[in-house]
């Protein structure tokens, strides 16, 4: 018997959900991530359940209890309990798929926890456990757990037929829970299903493939993607691009302590064509900021290593701050598996590491002179006030914001008024 302690499953609100849904012959079971995660020792975010009440004695239970029931799903089996302090479990009856499109199921209630089970996508996600911890595994996810082995339940290509986002989930979970080489069947099953991939919403294909590129290290996953040809059918910007770079920047990110950034990753593994990446973030219906980083990172000038620092400094301060820090961070992280005992890379890499950390940090003191400094000295409100307060900025940015009001204002051209 497989036995599972954690603070969460002993939350008293929890408890009580559990108890309310259990009684009088029926039962409640945590299910999913929170079982696969605690197993595997991960944070774990949200908890699930599910129960053999129908949804509106469910809904009955949960308020009973002393929870919110907000019928989020009703239609499918779900209610979310919300506790008093906020917190929401979803609560889902047993179901059973009756029909299925490729996306969407029809299911009708049920009672069987094995029906349950197998109607599920991944071995690890259908793993139940009851108010004491005692784990329920119908389908064989703890052996795949022990051998860190990512399988879709029964027949792989069943499953995918069933819901085809289930080919970018195995990728998904693979990056998050896998180890070794994929499960054949299921990188097979994945293989034939990529031409299918197209009627996917765009939100979520880009949805699966941020939760990927946020992995720890995604660099296997994103490799089966490409040999199995689903990465290019996704992202076909990748596909003449390639990926070689994601293992070095994972590794950089290791190194150096920097966060995983599923947006710097993406811009490793297509090209910097600002057209191209236009394009992509329509077609995936990227958000609008996630759309301009990509498109300046692709129309961002990589700084020269000769270039003064003054001239850096300029270059920020009229740039794009966090395009030349992402062009910065990935030539760092291509040039360091090349610069082991080699004097000159090495310093290369010491300059390149400087620059990141200025465009980083970089926060200016405030301009010292105004368009009213200028007026004052005749030159009229419109284009050519303006360009010499942009020439003034630049000469106080070259001089390492050193310049104050009156050395700047001597700097004006004589002719401007």
């Amino acid at each position: 018997m497989t036995r599972i302690e954690a603070d969460w499953l002993r939350e008293p609100w929890l408890q009580r959900l559990l108890l309310a849904l259990s009684a009088e012959g029926e039962a409640a079971r945590v299910v999913g991530g929170a079982v696969r995660n605690t197993l595997m020792g991960r944070a774990i975010t949200d908890v699930d359940v599910a129960t053999t009440t129908p949804p509106d004695e469910t809904a009955r239970r949960v308020e009973a209890a002393g929870l919110r029931a907000v019928p989020t799903g009703i239609e499918h089996g779900t209610v979310t309990a919300v506790t008093p302090d906020g917190r929401p479990y979803e609560v889902t009856t047993l179901r059973e798929d009756v029909e299925t499109d490729g996306r969407h199921a029809v299911v009708r209630f049920g009672r069987s926890w094995q029906h349950d089970a197998e109607r599920r996508d991944f071995t690890i996600n259908a793993l139940y456990c009851d108010a004491d911890g005692e784990v329920l595994d119908f389908v064989g996810g703890l052996a795949d757990i022990a051998s860190g082995t990512l399988r879709f339940i029964g027949d792989a290509t069943q499953r995918i037929a069933e819901d085809r986002l289930r080919v970018l989930r195995f990728f998904r979970f693979f990056a998050w829970y896998g180890s070794g080489r994929p499960d054949a069947d299921a990188l097979r099953a994945s293989a034939r299903a990529k031409g299918d991939l197209e009627p996917l919403s765009a939100e979520r294909v880009w949805a699966e493939l941020r939760k990927l590129l946020a992995a720890p290290d995604p660099s296997r996953a994103l490799l089966w993607m490409r040999q199995s040809g689903v990465l290019s059918a996704v992202l076909p910007e990748s596909e003449r691009w390639g990926i070689d770079a994601i293992h070095p920047l994972v590794q950089a990110e290791g190194a150096l302590g920097w966060p995983a950034d599923p947006l710097r990753r993406l811009e490793a593994i297509v090209p910097p064509d600002p057209v191209r990446l236009t394009e992509l973030a329509r077609r995936l219906k990227l958000s609008n900021t996630e759309r301009d980083r990509l498109v300046r990172f692709a129309q961002a000038e990589e700084p020269a290593e000769e270039e003064s620092e003054g001239a850096f400094a300029a270059r920020l301060l009229f740039g794009d701050r966090q395009a030349l820090a992402d062009r910065l961070a990935l030539r760092l992280a291509l040039a360091r598996p090349k610069a082991e005992g080699d004097a000159a890379m090495l310093a290369s890499l010491s300059r390149t590491a400087a620059r990141l950390a200025q465009a980083e940090r970089f926060d200016p003191p405030p301009f010292p002179v105004s368009g009213n400094d200028l007026m004052a000295r005749g030159i009229a409100a419109g284009p050519e006030l303006g360009r010499q307060l942009d020439q003034l900025r630049r000469v106080w940015a070259e001089s390492g914001f050193a310049l104050g009001r009156e050395a700047l204002l001597a700097r004006l051209d004589p002719a401007a008024g």
